[in-house]
């Protein structure tokens, strides 16, 4: 189906950039395609099928999706194999490709303190993120940066390539693309649990990054207290002492009332720690002796 898009969304990412679509190039989608996600807090599904149901445009689930039948299909935040044998797929990547191909780059992107964070538009072919560049868009980024506020703001650059190409596709046109420098390549790994653990043995300001980009709509990063999953919400670095013993993941004492932590390089303040199977708020802490690993 010749100048037509099937959407492939998920996240508040896919939710926006459906608005958008809707509001200025609604004839150019054919259908929506999304799925529950139970990694993230809120995944936008329930979202996005309203959004559709509203606006009289086809929603299908991810477990009934079938051969794409139009001449493009654009995947936003989606995280499975798609068969896009018979169509033109463009994939719209958290990163500016070919940096941090791969999973999560904008998670990826704020715990290492990136000066800037991006979006690429792509055509997809069978290696992943390796496809022709369309095109590009890039924010300036201060820390702190929490996900959710970097997430709004990557979702301006989202919406803003979704449309420039969209338009394309309206008016009969192929958006152009150009080759990636496989020389600038680099890679960011997938995360699972395991990945939300703190390692007390980085810096405070490391930590503090880690904490921000892992946060809401992610699970939040963890630490155990006695054998106990919790989860860090917020938390801030303070000015070190001289530590003749350090041993990252003490308490060393409390600031206005809240623990401050020691880490490999500074002191942590924590601001919002709750029980990760409860969601209850652990603060004030017990006692002083405490030891987070």
């Amino acid at each position: 189906m010749r100048n037509k898009i099937t959407l492939l969304l998920l996240t508040q990412k896919g939710y926006e950039v459906l608005k958008a679509l809707i509001a200025d190039v609604p004839d150019v989608i054919h259908s929506v395609i999304s799925a529950a996600d139970p990694t993230v807090v809120k995944d936008f599904h329930d979202d996005i099928k309203k959004l559709c149901d509203h606006s009289g445009i086809t929603f299908s689930n991810r477990t009934g999706l079938r051969t794409i039948d139009t001449e493009y299909a654009m995947a936003i935040s989606w995280r499975w194999l798609i068969d896009a044998r018979s169509t033109s797929l463009i994939v719209l990547h958290d990163s500016l490709l070919p940096k941090c191909r791969g999973f999560n780059p904008l998670v990826t992107a704020l715990i290492n303190g990136d000066d800037r964070i991006g979006v690429t538009a792509f055509y997809a072919n069978d290696e992943y993120d390796r496809g022709d560049v369309i095109a590009q868009a890039e924010t300036r980024v201060t820390y702190p940066m929490p996900i959710q506020k970097a997430i709004e703001l990557a979702t301006e650059n989202y919406k803003g390539l979704a449309l420039r190409i969209a338009k394309a596709i309206a008016n009969g046109d192929r958006p152009s693309s150009y080759k990636q420098d496989e020389k600038q390549a680099t890679y960011s790994l997938w995360r699972d649990e395991e990945d939300y653990a703190i390692d007390w043995h980085l810096s405070s300001d490391s930590i503090r990054r880690f904490i921000d980009a892992v946060g809401f709509p992610y699970k939040g990063a963890s630490t155990t207290m006695d054998g106990r999953k919790m989860r860090i919400l917020s938390a801030e670095a303070v000015d070190d002492v001289a530590i003749v013993n350090r041993s990252p993941g003490k308490l060393i004492f409390f600031q206005h009332g809240k623990p401050v932590i020691v880490c490999g390089n500074g002191l942590l303040r924590i601001n919002e720690i709750i029980d990760d199977q409860t969601k209850s708020s652990l603060l004030p802490l017990p006692r002083l002796r405490v030891r987070f690993k």
